[in-house]
C-alpha cells in the first residue's frame, strides 16, 4: 500500500480541540482539566501507562463520555452542542473491544460506516457505495469483501475495522490500541494503514502501549500520566530516558534507529 494508491481524502478538514477537558468516573477524575489540539492531517499517538487515562480521553474526544468539566471543541463549535449525527458525520471512533455478529461479511461491516449519512429521505445511494469501495481500497482489503469475518487474520480483521470507520467519511478518526493482540506483522500493516490516511488528510489518533512504534509511525506524541500531559511534540524531541522513567518507572536507553531515524526505547530494568 502507498499513500498516492490507497488512501482515502476526507470531504473535508478538521480541528479538534480539548479546552480545559475534565473527565470523570463519578467522583474519581480520569482526565484532568487537560488542554490539547490536535494537529490536523497528522497520526498522533497517545502513550503512557495503564490507568493513565488514554481511553478515556479518546471517549472525552468522541463525546462518547460526557466531560465533567471543560469542552471539546470541533472547529470552534462545542461537540456537546451538535447532534448525534452531525458529530458521528465529523468524528469516527474504533473502540479497542469491537465485535460484529456471527456470519457479517467485510463489505457488510464496511457499509456500516454509512449509516450516519443515512435518514427517511436518504437511503443507500450511488455515493455511499463509492465511499465503500474507497475503504476496502484504502485498507487493501477489496478481495477480501465477500468473506466473513471469522475466517480473516487478526489483521485483516482489523483492516476491515478501520475501513468501516474510514467509509464513515469522518475528517477525525480515533483507534483505540488497534494493534493490541497482533503480531508483528501485522502490526505493521496497521500502522502503516493509519499512516498513509494521516498523509491522504485525515487527522487520525492512536492509542498505542509500544512506545517505539509510537515513535516510528506517528507525526506527533501525547505522553499522559495520571490523567495529565507531561510531555507533547514530535517523538523526536519529546522521548528521552527521563520521560520513560516518569510514565513507567522504567530505566532505558533510547537509541535512534538508523533506517527511520525516529527514538527506539531499549528498557533496561525497574527504576529503584
Amino acid at each position: 500500500m502507498t499513500p498516492s494508491s490507497s488512501a482515502v481524502t476526507p470531504s473535508r478538514t478538521a480541528v479538534l480541540r480539548a479546552d480545559d477537558l475534565t473527565l470523570s468516573y463519578d467522583r474519581a477524575v480520569a482526565v484532568d482539566a487537560l488542554r490539547l489540539e490536535l494537529p490536523p492531517g497528522r497520526l498522533t499517538a497517545v502513550v503512557g501507562p495503564n490507568g493513565c487515562g488514554k481511553s478515556t480521553l479518546l471517549a472525552g474526544l468522541s463525546r462518547l463520555h460526557r466531560p465533567s468539566g471543560g469542552a471539546v471543541l470541533l472547529d470552534g463549535r462545542a461537540l456537546a452542542r451538535m447532534s448525534a449525527r452531525e458529530a458521528a458525520r465529523s468524528i469516527g471512533l474504533l473502540p479497542q473491544t469491537a465485535q460484529a455478529p456471527d456470519g457479517l461479511t467485510v463489505a457488510d461491516l464496511v457499509r456500516f460506516g454509512r449509516l450516519p449519512h443515512q435518514g427517511l429521505l436518504r437511503q443507500w445511494s450511488p455515493q455511499d457505495q463509492l465511499a465503500v469501495e474507497r475503504a476496502l481500497a484504502a485498507a487493501d482489503i477489496t478481495a477480501l469483501a465477500d468473506r466473513q469475518l471469522e475466517t480473516l487474520s487478526g489483521g485483516q480483521r482489523q483492516r476491515a475495522w478501520i475501513a468501516m470507520a474510514v467509509a464513515q467519511d469522518t475528517p477525525v478518526l480515533l483507534l483505540d490500541e488497534p494493534t493490541a493482540a497482533l503480531d508483528l506483522g501485522h502490526q505493521l500493516e496497521v500502522f502503516e494503514l493509519l499512516r498513509d490516511l494521516a498523509a491522504a488528510g485525515r487527522t487520525v489518533v492512536v492509542v498505542v502501549h509500544d512506545l517505539t512504534s509510537a515513535c516510528r509511525y506517528a507525526d506527533h506524541l501525547v505522553a499522559l500520566h495520571a490523567g495529565r500531559i507531561v510531555a507533547e511534540g514530535p517523538p523526536h524531541t519529546v522521548v528521552t530516558a527521563e520521560l520513560v522513567r516518569q510514565l513507567y518507572g522504567v530505566e532505558s536507553v533510547v537509541l535512534q534507529d538508523p533506517a527511520a531515524g525516529c527514538p527506539v526505547v531499549v528498557p533496561l530494568r525497574l527504576a529503584s
